[in-house]
C-alpha cells in the first residue's frame, strides 16, 4: 500500500493548479490523472478566453503547458482513477481502479464533470475534430457569427445557451423533445419572445450529418415519426453535466446532482483535510479560469491546514 503527503485526483485545470502551487509549496504532490487526462479542455479546438493567450490556443495545448509547468516543480503522476474512498481516518485510504489503494494525509477532489451527450453516430467524431459539436456556448459560440445552429435541451441551461448564442448566430432552432420547456418562468419567457430563437416541439436529433463539419441535423417529430433535415452548421448540446464525483459521495456533502459543496467561500469540506474545486463543486461557471482559480485555493488551503496542524501538534507536544 502505497502511502503520498497530498494527493489530487484530477489532471485538468483545477487540479493541475492545485499541483503547481503545492509542489511550489514544497507538499510533493501526487496527481491521479482521472477520466480524462487534462480535463475537458483536451477535447476542445480553440480556446480563446483564457486570460494570456491573445491569438487563442488549443485547448491539448493548454492542457500540455500545465501538466508541463506542474512536472517542472516536481508534482508526479499516475494514470489511474479512484473506484471508492474511505475518508473516515487520516491516513485517507483511496481504492484505484487497478485494484491498488493508495492513502494520503491531504485530498484534492478536482474530477469534473463531464457533459452529457446524446450518443449518437456522428455526435462523438465531429465533436472530437472540432467539427461543429459542442457542450459549451460560452466556450465556442463565437465561431458562429452570421450561422444557424442548433441547441438541443429544454431546461434552464437550454435556455440559457440559445439566448447567449442569439449574440452571434442569425438563428439558433432549439429542440425540445416535449411540448413544454422545463426551465424557470422567466427563462422560457426570455426565449419565446427572441425573435432570433425558434422553438422545435417533440423534436429528437436522430443524427448529426457532416463528414468534416455539421451541415444539418436528421431530426424526427416524435409525435408522427416524420423525419427531416435541418441545416444547420453548429450543433449545441444542452441536456446537463454529470459531477465525477461518486466515489466521494458517500463521506462529502453534495446536492442532488453530485456537485460536492465546500464551506462557503472556500474550498475546505466538513472533513478536515479534503479539499475540493474545479466543476465538481461548480454547476454555474464551468470555465477553465474558474477552475483554475479554484485549483489554486485549494492548494493555499491545504498548504495552510497542515500548517495549522504542525502548529497543534508542536502545542500539544
Amino acid at each position: 500500500m502505497a502511502h503520498e503527503h497530498v494527493v489530487i485526483c484530477g489532471s485538468g485545470p483545477a487540479g493541475l493548479t492545485a499541483a503547481i502551487y503545492a509542489a511550489r509549496a514544497n507538499l510533493n504532490p501526487f496527481v491521479l490523472d482521472g477520466l480524462q487526462p487534462g480535463g475537458q479542455l483536451t477535447i476542445t479546438t480553440d480556446v480563446e478566453n483564457y486570460p494570456g493567450f491573445p491569438e487563442g490556443v488549443m485547448g491539448p495545448e493548454l492542457m500540455d503547458r500545465f501538466r508541463a509547468q506542474a512536472e517542472r516543480f516536481g508534482t508526479r503522476f499516475q494514470l489511474a482513477l479512484v473506484e471508492s474512498c474511505d475518508l473516515s481516518q487520516r491516513p485517507f485510504s483511496l481504492k484505484l481502479d487497478d485494484g491498488s489503494t493508495l492513502t494520503c494525509d491531504v485530498l484534492i477532489v478536482a474530477t469534473g464533470a463531464s457533459a452529457k451527450y446524446l450518443g449518437l453516430p456522428n455526435e462523438e467524431r465531429l465533436q472530437k475534430s472540432g467539427g461543429g459539436v459542442s457542450a459549451c456556448a460560452t466556450c465556442d459560440g463565437f465561431f458562429y457569427k452570421g450561422q444557424e445552429i442548433a441547441v438541443v435541451g429544454g431546461g434552464d441551461t437550454a435556455a440559457e445557451e440559445a439566448t447567449f448564442l442569439t449574440r452571434f448566430a442569425t438563428k439558433v432552432h432549439l429542440l425540445v423533445r416535449r411540448n413544454q420547456l422545463r426551465a424557470s418562468k422567466a427563462m422560457q419567457q426570455r426565449v419565446l419572445e427572441n425573435p432570433k430563437i425558434q422553438v422545435h416541439w417533440f423534436t429528437e436529433v436522430r443524427d448529426v450529418l457532416g463528414a468534416e463539419k455539421v451541415e444539418g441535423l436528421q431530426v424526427v417529430d416524435n409525435r408522427t415519426g416524420v423525419e427531416s433535415v435541418l441545416p444547420v452548421t453548429g450543433f449545441f448540446l444542452a441536456i446537463g453535466h454529470e459531477p465525477n464525483t461518486a466515489a466521494f459521495r458517500p463521506w462529502l456533502d453534495h446536492d442532488e446532482v453530485g456537485y460536492l459543496i465546500p464551506t462557503p467561500g472556500k474550498t475546505a469540506t466538513k472533513i478536515p483535510g479534503v479539499f475540493v474545486c474545479g466543476d465538481a463543486a461548480d454547476h454555474y461557471y464551468r470555465q477553465a479560469i474558474s477552475a483554475a482559480g479554484t485549483g489554486c485555493m485549494a492548494a493555499i488551503e491545504a498548504e495552510r491546514w497542515l500548517e495549522d496542524e504542525k502548529a497543534r501538534k508542536s502545542s500539544a507536544a
